[in-house]
């Protein structure tokens, strides 16, 4: 369910295109990962590989995390509703804390 701070969040598409081309990369990666075992490449130069597309992601997620910050969480943040502010801080925890969402 989209919330008023989910909805309205003006986002810069420049992170935007940032956020999508890192994605764009990894999953180019991963798709000649896949080529690789499939070709019983060797172990040691499959997990490289694996390890950059994992990085790749670490940073659109960084990427995700400050927009996330800086538009939603500042919204909720300077609102009148303490359950909207409670609500965005319990979003993040439960996302880093169990690497789940809501």
């Amino acid at each position: 369910m989209a919330t008023a701070a989910r909805m309205t969040a003006a986002h810069d598409p420049r992170a935007k295109d940032k956020i999508v081309a890192r994605l764009r990369s990894a999953e180019g990666h991963l798709r000649g990962i896949i080529r690789m075992v499939e070709q019983d490449a060797y172990c040691v130069d499959v997990i490289k590989q694996t390890k950059a597309v994992q990085s790749a992601i670490d940073k659109a997620n960084a990427l995700l995390l400050g927009r996330h910050l800086n538009h939603c969480v500042s919204a909720a943040i300077r609102s009148e509703s303490a359950r909207e502010r409670e609500r965005v801080i319990s979003e993040l925890l439960d996302v880093f804390e169990n690497g789940r969402e809501r």
